[in-house]
């Protein structure tokens, strides 16, 4: 592989890794933060996705970024609203919004399964214009996924810590406890995820105008890259600050779209991409009960025996 290719599949993984570490970084408000599991994740990255081609095609392409963050908003208001409201399982209520969502998505894209963006202008079409005959020629996808990363990292960093956020926190810590604090987790726990499915529908809305289409697949599999991605951030930044773990949890992204570029730079049949992220899904969640039994697997097979020799 020579240099140059060595260089596109990177940039290629690190533009597909920031635009999807938007989604990684709801999960982890939704998942680290508040230990809910939300799996309308997929859903909801493809509400994005289709609210903003949507949008794009109407003529407001800037617009479309805050529309699709409303449209996640309204979902993450439903999954909510049935956990807290309506007494049903977190996973159970996620599974159900994903559900409905497919025909809102469909509803939404006007009956069809596809919207193609190749006529209209995006966000990246206006980035393209600006940094055109400057050394940032043709990097405008990085661009704009690299700013919008790097506000949701920064809001991120900064509401966590604010009361609210220390009080959703505290909620997924111990709501027993926030509850006899005078804190309401029903509150807590619905601005949570409002705020967690924004970030999703930024992330489809920003990939849909960066692959110049929208169909209704687009966010199949998310919720699964979305927590590999997370995990492997946690086995390298798990510890400190918020900043540093939303970060983390950014590289890990990128690392697993670098894996995932590279599987298809070797010619790997496309149905076997499903098989690759479950294993490192597999890889991640194993990986640091692995390192910590690592001694005792060692002394069985004798093999620390054969190192002392």
């Amino acid at each position: 592989m020579s240099l140059t290719n060595a260089l596109s599949l990177g940039q290629t993984a690190l533009e597909l890794g920031l635009i999807c570490s938007l989604t990684v970084l709801a999960l982890f408000l939704s998942y680290s933060m508040l230990n809910v599991c939300d799996l309308s994740t997929d859903g909801c990255f493809t509400l994005g996705a289709t609210v903003g081609a949507t949008v794009a095609l109407a003529g407001h392409p800037f617009l479309s970024l805050p529309a699709a963050m409303i449209a996640g908003i309204l979902s993450g208001f439903v999954t909510a609203l049935l956990q807290t409201r309506m007494g049903i399982d977190s996973l159970l209520a996620g599974i159900i919004v994903n559900t409905g969502l497919y025909s809102v998505n469909i509803g939404v894209m006007g009956g069809s399964s596809l919207l193609n963006l190749n006529k209209a202008d995006t966000v990246y079409t206006y980035v393209k214009n600006v940094v055109k005959d400057t050394p940032l020629q043709g990097k405008q996808t990085l661009i704009v996924a690299f700013v919008a990363v790097a506000l949701v990292v920064v809001f991120l960093t900064l509401f966590l810590n604010t009361r609210l956020g220390l009080a959703i926190r505290a909620t997924g810590n111990n709501p027993d406890m926030v509850r006899s604090s005078s804190i309401n987790p029903i509150f807590t726990t619905t601005v949570g995820l409002c705020v967690a499915n924004a970030f999703t529908g930024l992330s489809g809305c920003l990939l849909a105008q960066s692959q110049k289409s929208a169909d209704i697949n687009i966010g199949t599999g998310m919720v699964t890259i979305a927590l590999a991605s997370l995990l492997i951030g946690g086995t390298f930044f798990g510890h400190g600050g918020i900043c540093r773990r939303a970060i983390g949890v950014v590289v890990g992204s990128f690392i697993f779209r670098l894996v995932y570029t590279i599987a298809l730079r070797f010619n790997m049949p496309a149905f076997m991409l499903k098989l690759v992220s479950s294993i490192i899904v597999i890889i991640a969640i194993s990986g640091p009960y692995l390192r910590k039994q690592w001694p005792v697997i060692c002394r069985r097979f004798g093999w620390a025996q054969k190192g002392g020799k």
